[in-house]
């Protein structure tokens, strides 16, 4: 069981609901839970009295997974006394060097197909670290135990495919449209917390399209308050049609057990790749070649837009499907395909389940104007490839102390940093080409907006309102612009050595 601890508000679907089941127009100046309403559309016969024949239709499907696994450990790892008084009396020092020793994981699966296909998590078939899976056990729920072959996984998805030869047709269950889901719907988890078999759970739909802070192309979950826990990863989430519409991952504890906020893989996203894995095949993503962070609130108030809508783009890799098809750092990317980008359906999350080789038009703001650009998806590089691209790089500071600070006062009174025109020597100093243009930032007021964001000594101003510049007078100048038009913050492109460039909303004062 994975934990998330960084929540993000989600998409909660509604709308027209009310007026196609009660007749009632959309906005009517009715109290949503009027009591003559809710007599309408509360279910009756519909309403689940108890969820014991759904249970017994589906619980034979349900397995246990457990593996055994060799892990590596420096030093006295296997000693139950090292750094205490008595370590001494284990081991000698000629042991301290890597050692292995083994451990056990539990989780939960699902049978998907008659002759032994089973679903569950990448991490309940993967050790952390520099582990070893030696074996892999599958048990059903009458006790039968099978040896388990790994067929298939992926990290990114935090998917795997299992195979077990049983001899004999075995009970499955199939995917269903986690994209039917609803807020408020039923939904049914069985699994096997903290190694107890057999555990049924049962709650509601407590949000779709759940963000969980924690990026990347997936994270997107059904989240539900049916109780699942450690051991339950890995296990089905069904409808009341017993259609797997989810798999169980993570949880929200702060305790380490069950506080009702849980988070499974939606079955739209997890169906397709399982496919792929139980083929053989490899799972392909989009890749469009950017950078990307998400928009602010203070930075959407700099470019008037809405809140919780676009992703900016802090570089563009030469030669990959981006830059082909114009794509420039400082846009702001509104649509992909004709889907809007939003907290909850991410660049990110739209652009890797793209196919490869696929042209679709991106919807950008840039310079205040909107445009639509067509790219070419290409397939993402694997994350070894993409690791190869970071570096790090020291910032030096003589140059700095030696030059002087100009202008007319106004970047200190309005954001409290202390400008200075960026040469040659200071651009050597901090890694940089000689040839950079922007403004560095000599000194930050830790009370004021820019300190509060982590703006340093050392930070290069590359552009305000989208507006590249090269000295003071044009920061001013853009600043001046921001508060003529009766902006409350200004943006700015940041660029820190060693890392690709920042957009930053910062208020103004």
């Amino acid at each position: 069981m994975r934990y998330a601890y960084g929540v993000t508000s989600a998409l909660l679907l509604g709308g027209a609901t009310l007026s196609l089941l009660t007749g009632l127009p959309a906005g009517a100046q009715v109290a949503q839970n009027d009591d003559k309403t809710m007599q309408a559309i509360t279910p009756r016969v519909g309403a689940p009295s108890s969820f014991a024949d759904l249970t017994h239709q589906l619980q034979p499907a349900v397995v246990n997974i457990s593996t055994r696994q060799k892990l590596k450990v420096q030093g006295n790892g296997a000693n139950p006394f090292a750094g205490t008084p008595f370590e001494g009396f284990f081991g000698s020092p000629e042991q301290s060097g890597p050692q292995t020793r083994e451990a056990q994981s539990l989780g939960s699966g699902f049978i998907v197909s008659a002759d032994g296909y089973v679903v569950t998590n990448n991490h309940v078939v993967t050790p952390e670290g520099q582990g070893v899976v030696e074996s892999i056990t599958v048990t059903l729920p009458d006790g039968t135990e099978y040896p388990a072959k790994l067929v298939g996984k992926d990290a990114a998805s935090d998917l795997a495919v299992l195979k077990i030869t049983a001899g004999k047709p075995l009970p499955f269950v199939k995917f269903g449209d986690s994209g039917k889901a609803r807020v408020g719907d039923w939904v049914v988890a069985i699994g096997n917390p903290f190694g107890l078999g057999g555990t049924v759970t049962a709650g509601i739909i407590s949000a779709v399209l759940r963000n969980t802070g924690q990026g990347g192309a997936y994270d997107r979950y059904l989240q539900t308050d049916a109780a699942i826990n450690q051991g339950n990863s890995g296990g089905p989430l069904f409808d009341m049609r017993g259609q797997v519409i989810g798999i169980n991952r993570a949880i929200f504890s702060p305790s380490g057990g069950s506080v009702g906020i849980g988070f499974a893989i939606p079955s739209e996203i997890a169906s397709p790749i399982v496919d792929r894995l139980i083929k053989g095949q490899s799972i392909e993503r989009g890749y469009l070649g950017v950078r990307i962070q998400p928009i602010t609130n203070d930075y959407a108030d700099s470019l008037g837009l809405p809140h919780n809508r676009g992703e900016i783009i802090q570089a563009v890799e030469p030669g990959k499907g981006a830059d082909q098809g114009g794509v420039k750092a400082g846009d702001v990317v509104l649509k992909v395909n004709g889907k809007d980008v939003t907290r909850e359906q991410t660049l990110s999350f739209l652009v890797a389940n793209t196919p490869p080789g696929t042209k679709i038009p991106l919807e950008v703001l840039r310079g205040g104007q909107k445009m639509t650009l067509n790219v070419v998806v290409a397939k993402r590089p694997s994350d070894e490839e993409l690791a190869e691209q970071t570096f790090d790089r020291k910032k030096g500071g003589d140059a700095m102390d030696k030059g002087e600070a100009k202008g007319t006062g106004l970047a200190e009174k309005a954001l409290g940093i202390s400008p200075m025109t960026i040469t040659p020597q200071i651009a050597r100093q901090l890694g940089m080409p000689e040839d950079t243009k922007g403004v560095v930032i000599a000194k930050v007021d830790e009370s004021s907006d820019a300190g509060a964001k982590g703006m340093e000594r050392g930070d290069i101003i590359l552009s305000i309102g989208n507006t590249p510049i090269a000295n003071i007078a044009q920061l001013e100048a853009g600043i001046r612009a921001a508060q003529t038009a009766g902006r409350t913050a200004v943006g700015v492109q940041v660029m820190r050595p060693g890392q690709p460039p920042l957009y930053i909303g910062l208020r103004l004062r």
